[in-house]
């Protein structure tokens, strides 16, 4: 998938959040916990982890809403870091059931977090893009949802979210 596009959105987005909620501290660790909190409420929703219990996951539509929400803090994080220059969305054959993943995904995260360096963003959506498979969420489908999620932040903002 190209990125261009979501970078662009998210770009603007982020710097109207800025200039509306006048940030001008530096957001980059708050970006990515936010990130680490999403991911959290991504596997939440999935079940995956949740042996003891017989429910099942959520809807696919709330499921995809909440990958989308990471996507936002990934993309804003890679802005920050001037890392915007991604072209497409890297991709490798990653091993492991969605609990595993959403496992490493954190460990990347975190060690992106750490030492901001473009391999460990890159990782990042190497990851992330896994998680995307084993749902079974096609390019079309994320890059749908986050168009949608966008306006919908928007709209918060202009709301008073």
């Amino acid at each position: 998938m190209n990125l261009h596009k979501l970078f662009t959105m998210q770009r603007a987005l982020d710097q109207y959040i800025q200039s509306n909620k006048q940030v001008t501290e530096d957001v980059f660790i708050k970006k990515g916990l936010a990130l680490l909190v999403e991911l959290a409420e991504l596997a939440n929703e999935t079940r995956c982890f949740k042996f003891w219990s017989e429910k099942g996951p959520s809807e696919r539509s709330v499921i995809l809403e909440e990958y989308v929400d990471s996507i936002h803090f990934i993309l804003s994080l890679g802005i920050e870091k001037g890392y915007q220059d991604l072209p497409e969305w890297p991709s490798e054959i990653v091993e492991g059931d969605l609990t595993v993943l959403f496992i490493a995904t954190n460990k990347s995260v975190l060690t992106f977090l750490e030492k901001p360096t473009k391999p460990h963003y890159e990782k990042v959506w190497i990851l992330y893009g896994a998680i995307a498979e084993k749902l079974g969420f096609s390019s079309e489908d994320v890059l749908q949802a986050y168009i949608e999620k966008n306006e919908t932040n928007y709209e918060r903002q202009k709301n008073g979210y």
